[in-house]
């Protein structure tokens, strides 16, 4: 059973920087290429892909909004995907999830209805 847990999130001032985790078990992570994506919910909004990365040779798509600010990389070795943010802003408030699929290939998609995994996700609160 393919397992994620998110980690890191915090209340920050504006201006600050934040790096979110999320460990990935219950697949091979280095062998096997699939998509592992962030994702934010703020109140009264849809759910939102921000960053994908690929498990194998680490290939990455970012919505726009967040391109320059945003960095999703990863740890293979201890199979987990990470995101830094820089210059948080007030709108970055949300609730931050990382995804993934059963799929063994690596299609980078932002759109939430794609994945089948989910974690439980973890709280970013920024303050101006």
């Amino acid at each position: 059973q393919v397992h994620l847990e998110e980690s890191g999130g915090t209340s920050v001032q504006a201006g600050g920087s934040l790096r979110l985790s999320c460990g990935v078990s219950g697949y091979s992570y280095s062998t096997s290429p699939r998509s592992v994506t962030w994702f934010r919910q703020a109140p009264g909004q849809e759910r939102e892909g921000v960053a994908a990365i690929c498990t194998i040779g680490g290939s990455t798509k970012y919505t726009d909004s967040v391109k320059g600010r945003f960095t999703i990389s990863q740890d293979t070795a201890k199979n987990t995907v990470y995101l830094q943010i820089n210059e948080l802003k007030p709108d970055d408030t949300a609730m931050y999830y990382c995804a993934t699929d059963d799929r063994r290939y690596c299609y980078l998609s932002l759109i939430a209805s794609v994945y089948k995994y989910w974690g439980q996700g973890t709280q970013v609160t920024v303050s101006s």
